[in-house]
């Protein structure tokens, strides 16, 4: 049942007295169309209102199906209908049957396992999926604003440009306030004429007080700042992928849509940055439905927690705090349910240990029910859960890296400046700074990607060194299998001075069964990251260069 008007937040299954029933309903739904065919039915058609209809025409038997669902669902700001989305290549159901409704206003944070749909969801409610089965709908005229992971902007611009693309409606209203305002010092103004004016800037004034607009150079110039978007004559073209994620956002939160749609806006922003955003979205008077993996942000931002399981939806009212609680009090509940399991499994492997040889059918099926049980009696949470695995490099000798005098600048942006140090053994050294102080320049410097202005970067002669880096497509080829791009098509995978089944390698990454013969180009942001490391990392190396390794990647696999 949906929860009462006062809630900002719905499990989608009843709209006022109408009884939502959903067939099979193929929908794709952009963000900027509101006229949406729709085969959803409301309530029980008898027959006879049925062979009444039979004479009216199909489009306008359409027609009154939108106003009846226009008027069911116009408090929302978003419903989803029974989406449901499978992979093209048909290996996976994402999302499975999801009945969704948002109230203007919610703060709806996203969690889940990579390649839970976290991504997928938010790409169709953009408009930027259409393929996929169910309803998609936003409320008609609302204003949806959507930050993927990789954003794209105009190469030809400079940044201030694409920031003035998101306040461009603003200035037009100042623009045209000032305009009338001069205009009032005609003399040849009629009575009437002046009275058409002076209302003109009433309605105006109006909007500037409700938008705030006499203040939108100063919003803006404080957003970009806080932000640390690059200098407004840059441009984007070489602005570095971080670079082009900070802008994207303070375009998206400057166009003041009814509707955020972000998909990890914390990447790429240090901590003054976050808490910045935080409060600018704690005063947002929008819909925020938010993924990201930093727990803090969602903690502090959220009101309510979503998490997809097995392309399920659980929602929770509340902090990501108040949801662990209850998704631990959850699994208490579900490992008391574990004994029956538990019991089964005991008895079918005292069968296969009393009947090691025997091969016919009924033993077969014996077998295959006790892999089944297996992955039964496993607690639900285990069940998908990944670790990663580091292989051991070669031994390491005293010179590790040694660095003197470096300088590096970017025209007339200084960045380093007289940076000396040295990395001994088995050291473990963190990299931190704001947006824009050089990090990722020092982390290219030390790997050979880019070359320092003056000063000494010398590497030790047992070093073996193994990078990873933010961009995660740019070492993978998305028309292979995650078997494929790890493996190399290899059954076994050189680790050192030892061979492991390729199989084996990848599940350690989190790949397992199926899930190892998934295109790259299918994957979530949080999946290729894991090809990354899982690619780059079977190297065994014995030093380690990573630039923000855990982008995108979900808690079970960070711990």
């Amino acid at each position: 049942m949906m929860s009462s008007r006062s809630s900002t937040y719905s499990f989608f299954t009843e709209v006022d007295s109408f009884l939502l029933r959903t067939s099979t309903i193929k929908r794709c739904t952009s963000t900027t169309s509101v006229k949406v065919p729709t085969t959803v039915l409301f309530g029980k058609k008898n027959k006879r209102k049925q062979q009444n209809n039979r004479g009216q025409p199909a489009q306008e038997k359409q027609s009154v199906q939108d106003q009846r669902f226009d008027a069911a669902t116009r408090q929302f700001m978003f419903t989803l209908v029974g989406l449901t989305k499978i992979l093209p290549d048909k290996s996976k159901k994402i999302l499975d049957n999801i009945n969704l409704s948002f109230y203007p206003g919610a703060k709806i944070g996203i969690v889940g396992l990579n390649g839970s749909g976290k991504s997928t969801l938010l790409k169709i409610m953009a408009g930027v999926d259409s393929e996929y089965d169910g309803l998609a709908r936003p409320l008609p005229g609302a204003k949806i604003g959507y930050l993927p992971q990789e954003p794209s902007l105009d190469e030809f611009e400079t940044v201030q440009e694409a920031i003035d693309q998101a306040v461009q409606s603003s200035r037009d209203i100042l623009d045209q306030y000032n305009e009338l305002s001069l205009k009032l010092a005609d003399p040849d103004l009629s009575d009437s004429q002046m009275q058409e004016t002076m209302d003109k800037i009433e309605s105006l004034t109006n909007k500037i007080d409700a938008g705030n607009l006499w203040e939108l150079d100063r919003v803006v110039e404080r957003a970009m700042d806080s932000l640390r978007v690059p200098p407004g004559d840059a441009s984007i073209k070489n602005l570095s992928g971080g670079e082009k994620r900070r802008t994207a956002l303070c375009q998206l939160l400057l166009g003041s849509p009814d509707m955020i749609l972000a998909d990890e806006p914390t990447n790429d922003l240090d901590a003054e940055s976050v808490a910045w955003l935080e409060q600018f979205l704690d005063q947002y008077a929008g819909t925020v439905v938010c993924i990201t993996h930093d727990r803090y942000f969602l903690n502090n931002v959220a009101g309510w927690i979503l998490e997809l399981d097995r392309g399920k939806g659980i929602p929770h009212e509340g902090n990501y705090e108040s949801f662990l609680e209850a998704k631990t009090k959850r699994l208490e509940e579900e490992q008391k349910q574990q004994s029956a399991a538990d019991k089964a499994v005991a008895n079918e492997l005292e069968w296969i240990r009393s009947n090691p040889k025997a091969k016919g059918n009924k033993s077969k099926a014996r077998l295959s029910r006790y892999d089944e049980l297996l992955v039964a009696a496993a607690p639900k949470e285990l069940r998908n859960a990944g670790q990663i695995y580091i292989p051991p490099g070669p031994r390491l000798g005293n010179e590790v890296i040694e660095v003197k005098n470096l300088r590096k600048s970017f025209g007339d942006r200084l960045l380093i400046d007289d940076l000396s140090f040295s990395l001994p053994p088995a050291g473990i050294v963190g990299v931190v700074g704001p947006n824009g102080a050089g990090k990722s320049t020092l982390i290219n410097m030390l790997i050979g990607k880019e070359q320092p202005d003056s000063g000494t970067i010398k590497i030790g002669e047992t070093v073996k060194l193994v990078s990873v880096g933010q961009k995660q497509m740019e070492d993978l080829d998305p028309s292979k299998t995650v078997f494929e791009e790890i493996s190399e098509g290899l059954d076994e995978i050189e680790l050192g001075t030892q061979s492991v089944a390729s199989r084996a390698y990848l599940s350690w990454f989190g790949f397992k069964g199926q899930s190892q013969q998934a295109k790259v180009e299918n994957l979530s942001g949080g999946e290729r990251s894991r090809v990354q490391l899982a690619k780059l990392l079977k190297a065994g190396g014995n030093l380690l260069c990573l630039d923000e390794p855990s982008n995108n990647i979900d808690e079970s696999i960070k711990s």
